[in-house]
């Protein structure tokens, strides 16, 4: 036996002399320029649904050569576009970023607030408010900010989008610029947040082509005849939304008519041309910027907004939703073109995801015997208020209900010498009487405990400790509050938060995983790549098979 051990003991030190043999890893080649592309309400079925309308140069290419990760989630409710951008780009939830929703209710200004609205600045390019916007409620950094801070701000970084929220939030807080669309001039407009004086002279140059009008003097057209449209519903179906000057939501739609009841340069972000002036733009601030010409890092923040808009008015069996998807394919085709002409192939990172996916029509699902509904948020604060006046005595107990969350009247329980936590409780316990809540949780809870599975958690990292309200609701599956729209989303089931991840380009091997992977992973992800601190709130993990 000790022979055997001392022969052990000299192969261990031998073996241990020996060089290692690693795996070696790819170099992570730095890009010149990463374009991020979120595309608004992209559920994760439609690559599949709609692959056989797609050319061979647009999302096919994207598919069949990028790195496709299937499990893609968003892991926080609710899922809506003003955190959904912010958590891509910071690569963490509302728990931290502090963007719990497009707009909710501010306890200390005891009014509702917008995700990037900044009354403190003024527009850049018009006469309107609408660029009264900043990211001054992200209270997190995005990769945009770290690759600035890595650079020392020789970076060009660039935010675009229909959305101001959509430009906002991904480009950071001190980007080159960020750009959205003006509704009421429809040319594209900034803040004096980023721009002291005027619109830099490639974006005034753009705005003088007065493309929005252009867009708006067509028809839009099926891009196939109507029967191929077999992905989608009948070309008319009750839920869609009636455009004003139409009498059936059918095609074709002419703009040029249709502009002058209803809102003018506000209809072009409610049809597939929306998606066009965005590609457009994106290819003139390529230019006008000259992004990826030199060895530092540039990054454009693109989110195409209009696929949204009109998911929204149509529903997602839409064949104006289909037809959106076709078209949009065509523009990825061209800014493809444009990044292999002025970048260079391989030269160049994309990722694209979306902020959100959407729910199925409830009246759809109704037809098919599925259980789906719609909720009243004006009855659930009646039934709500009568409970608490009847355990507590008359009084305004409930200051806002919005984001499915109940804002208790704090002064009120004090005045009254209750305890906040027993109120809370007791709101807790009366909401699961409401028709459609599944589950219900307290503040109290979410400070207290910490929830590691299902929709709890995903609630608890979408609740933030100053912002949110006193009691939270987790709907039944299929239901959403009553709404003029065809649909919507917002919930922590998959139909909203199952999206697509697609990598493609500089040091991208392509392949495909079904491994799941969290929203927030994307900025970590990224920040490997580029070489950069992770955004200084970032709780997601670097995606192993993307860098490896």
């Amino acid at each position: 036996m000790y022979k055997y051990f001392n022969l052990l003991v000299v192969l261990f030190f031998i073996n241990a002399c020996q060089p290692i043999e690693q795996k070696e890893n790819k170099e992570l080649k730095k890009p010149k320029l990463v374009v991020g592309i979120v595309i608004d309400q992209l559920r994760h079925d439609y690559f599949e649904r709609y692959a056989e309308n797609f050319g061979e140069e647009g999302f096919k290419r994207l598919i069949s050569e990028g790195f496709y990760n299937h499990n893609t989630h968003y892991n926080y409710i609710p899922t809506f576009t003003g955190p959904g951008h912010a958590s891509i780009y910071t690569g963490t939830t509302p728990a931290t970023h502090g963007i719990i929703a497009n707009n909710w209710y501010d306890k200390n200004l005891k009014t509702s607030v917008y995700c990037a609205e900044d009354t403190s600045v003024y527009t850049i390019g018009s006469q309107s408010d609408a660029g009264e916007m900043s990211p001054h409620r992200m209270l997190s950094s995005t990769i945009t900010d770290e690759i600035g801070l890595a650079t020392n701000f020789k970076s060009k970084v660039i935010g675009i989008s229909i959305k101001d929220r959509g430009s906002i939030l991904p480009a950071g807080h001190n980007p080159t610029g960020a750009y959205w669309y003006d509704k009421s001039t429809g040319d594209f407009i900034t803040s004096s947040y980023y721009e002291k004086e005027e619109l830099p002279q490639w974006l005034q140059d753009f705005n003088s082509r007065k493309l929005a009008d252009q867009y708006l003097n067509k028809s839009w057209e099926l891009s196939m005849p109507l029967d191929e449209y077999t992905q989608s519903s009948p070309d008319d179906m009750p839920y869609e939304m009636k455009v004003r000057g139409k009498e059936k939501a059918v095609f074709p739609y002419n703009l040029k008519e249709l502009r002058k009841e209803n809102g003018n340069f506000a209809l072009l972000p409610n049809t597939a041309y929306g998606n066009s002036i965005l590609a457009d733009l994106a290819i003139s601030a390529i230019e006008g910027e000259e992004m990826g010409k030199d060895e530092i890092t540039d990054f454009m923040a693109l989110s195409f907004s209009s696929t949204d808009y009109i998911g929204h008015g149509f529903g997602p069996r839409s064949v104006e939703v289909q037809d959106t998807y076709i078209k949009l394919d065509q523009e990825i085709a061209r800014l493809f073109k444009a990044l292999d002409e002025k970048v260079g192939k391989g030269n160049y990172l994309i990722f694209v995801t979306a902020d959100h996916g959407c729910a199925e029509v409830p009246e759809y699902l109704q037809s098919k015997k599925i259980p789906a509904d719609h909720y009243d948020d004006d009855l659930y604060v009646k039934q709500m208020s009568e409970a608490l006046q009847a355990r507590y005595g008359q009084g305004d107990w409930i200051e806002d209900f919005s984001n499915e969350q109940f804002f208790l009247n704090h002064q009120l329980i004090e005045d009254q010498k209750l305890d906040l936590n027993s109120v809370r409780e007791f709101v807790t316990y009366e909401a699961l009487k409401l028709d459609g809540v599944a589950e219900a949780y307290s503040a109290t809870d979410m400070q207290k405990q910490e929830y590691i599975k299902h929709r709890a958690a995903a609630l608890q990292m979408g609740y933030n400790f100053k912002r949110s309200g006193d009691v939270l609701l987790i709907l039944q599956p299929g239901w959403f509050y009553q709404t003029s729209a065809a649909t919507t989303h917002g919930t922590g089931y998959a139909y909203d938060t199952h999206v697509p991840l697609i990598w493609y380009g500089s040091g991208i091997d392509k392949g495909v995983s079904y491994k799941r992977q969290n929203i927030d992973d994307i900025a970590v992800t990224l920040a490997h790549i580029l070489g950069t601190n992770l955004p200084n709130g970032a709780t997601g993990e670097p995606i192993q098979e993307v860098l490896n």
